[in-house]
């Protein structure tokens, strides 16, 4: 594909059919990682080969973040939480893949995944909240209560 110059984002036509795509794999990587937290305890799952480089690279970065609390998606998408993200994310470009795809992140880790319980952002930032979501425990409940009756 030829690369345009004066290309503007802002004046680009949105195609339907790739905001479509854009949707079926965004639900796509939601059902999919609910599914295997409903079939893992969280606390035992890996999500990438870098979990642990990412989570201690996170904890360094953001030593504020609160994992039990409700994540201030004004505050994360301000000016100053967009370039402090960016910093963090930019790390990854070519050690994960789809590093900056879209993807949709619980607010809070004690939600399900629902319309007004989600906020849209970046793999890296779903593999990093994630990941220390993970670590502590918070998305065990998950499991928990998909095999409460198998007991």
């Amino acid at each position: 594909m030829a690369s345009n110059s004066n290309f503007n984002a802002e004046e680009a036509d949105n195609f339907e059919d790739i905001e479509k795509q854009f949707a079926v794999k965004v639900v796509q990587h939601m059902t999919t990682y609910w599914s295997i937290l409903e079939k893992i305890p969280g606390s035992k799952l890996r999500l990438t080969k870098m979990d642990d480089e990412i989570y201690e690279n996170f904890m360094k970065e953001f030593p504020d973040f609160d994992a039990k609390a409700t994540i201030n998606e004004d505050e994360m998408k301000s000016k100053a939480g967009k370039e402090k993200w960016r910093n963090f994310i930019n790390q990854y470009e070519k050690k994960v893949d789809d590093f900056n795809f879209g993807t949709m992140l619980r607010a809070n880790p004690a939600w399900e995944y629902g319309e007004q319980e989600t906020i849209f952002a970046v793999r890296m930032q779903f593999y990093a909240i994630e990941i220390v979501r993970n670590r502590l425990g918070l998305n065990d409940w998950i499991y928990e209560k998909a095999n409460a009756n198998k007991a």
